[in-house]
Formats: C-alpha cells, structure tokens, sequence
C-alpha cells in the first residue's frame, strides 16, 4: 500500500522530514511543554500516581498493539494507554473496559477530535 509523502516537521523553522506532525525531538519538546503548561493541575498528578502507573502497565502487558491500527489490520505497537470514555466525561479511571492501548498517531487523532488537547471543538472521531 502506497505510503503518504513525508512532509516538513511543524515545528517552526525546523526542515526534518517526518511522517508524522513534528520529529523526535521537537515531539518531546511539544509534549513536553504541553505538560508542563497546558494540563490543569488533576491531571498532572494523577498521570504520575502509583495507582495509574500499575493501570497502565497492565493494559500494555495484556494489549501491546494500538487497537485503532489492529482494526485497520495493521500491527503498530502501543505506547499510551488511553481512556475511552475521558475522566472529565465521567469515565471510569482504572476499569479496564475504559482503557484502550493506542500508539502515540492514534492517540493524538482521538485527542484532537475530541477537543481536549488543542482546545479545538470536538467532532466525530475518525477511525483510521
């Protein structure tokens, strides 16, 4: 299946090519500073909790693959464990029917349609 061109990483005045929105390491500076000053208070404890860590670990020991690129028949390992139902939205925290493991690509669409991240309006999430 033919792959999309690389394209400039949006970082400003950055020339790397990348498949995604930005490279490496300004994907680390991005989150980074996301972190840092973006998230309310709630959320920056509670994704560093012991609790939550031990949650996380055993959703990616129990589903390594992202589930979006598994429906679409690809195998892409995941790095985030992510909440289906958002805790704002009243999702459950730790209930493993309300996580899902995703890669950093799938994560990133759903956070972006549903508006938490980029303050953006939410919208129908696209599978892909």
């Amino acid at each position: 299946m033919p792959r999309k061109p690389k394209r400039p990483c949006s970082y400003p005045g950055c020339p790397k090519l990348v498949d995604g929105q930005y490279c490496e390491e300004h994907k680390k500076l991005v989150d980074k500073q996301y972190n840092q000053y973006g998230r309310d208070d709630f959320t920056k404890s509670f994704y560093k909790t012991p609790e939550w860590l031990y949650a996380k670990r055993q959703q990616l020991n129990a589903h390594p693959f992202c589930e979006e690129c598994l429906k679409a028949g690809k195998r892409t390992k995941a790095t985030m464990v992510d909440h289906i139902v958002p805790i704002k939205q009243g999702g459950d925290k730790f209930s493993p029917s309300n996580l899902q493991s995703l890669c950093w690509s799938c994560h990133s669409t759903k956070s972006a349609a549903e508006g938490s991240r980029w303050g953006r309006r939410p919208h129908e999430y696209d599978n892909h």
